[in-house]
């Protein structure tokens, strides 16, 4: 089999775009094989009241790293995270110019996960969307609070 075999992906990053710039993204990562084993979602029984997450070991240690991120890179901010049962969405900003790019971040926090836990458990890739304005950041930053209600109907949910 050669490389023309192989069908064409579309690319996932936008065109010429530098990652490293100043810019406000949303990321999704999953777990391998889209495994739930990151948290579980807890449907309460009082209508009204939000779905409770409850973090594995795993998670706790998915949380941990998430958190760091600001730390280790200062140019950063987080602004919202979720971590559900096979997946993660981030909210996050680079705020100057010469500071990591998207990927050299994620990069880092998937590997202490995986450092951590002692295997690798995340996909190789990850779904990133660059914010293009104030309301698309609303918009992102709603989906991240309102997902563990809506898990049932997610297209992650009940994944291998």
């Amino acid at each position: 089999m050669n490389a023309s075999d192989f069908p064409t992906r579309k690319p996932h990053r936008l065109k010429n775009y530098d990652y490293s710039s100043p810019g406000v993204y949303f990321v999704t990562i999953c777990t391998k094989g889209r495994r739930m084993i990151l948290s579980r979602i807890a449907v309460g029984t009082t209508i009204g009241i939000p779905p409770d997450i409850v973090l594995s070991p795993l998670g706790r240690i998915v949380d941990a790293a998430v958190r760091r991120i600001p730390e280790k890179y200062p140019s950063t901010e987080l602004h919202q995270y979720v971590i559900m049962p096979n997946h993660i969405h981030l909210l996050l900003s680079i705020s100057s110019e010469g500071g990591p790019a998207l990927g050299r971040i994620l990069q880092q926090m998937k590997g202490y996960v995986t450092k951590q836990w002692g295997q690798s458990v995340w996909q190789d890739k990850y779904y990133d969307h660059v914010i293009r304005d104030e309301n698309d950041f609303l918009v992102r930053y709603q989906y991240i609070l309102n997902n563990p209600a809506k898990w049932s109907e997610d297209e992650y949910y009940g994944a291998p």
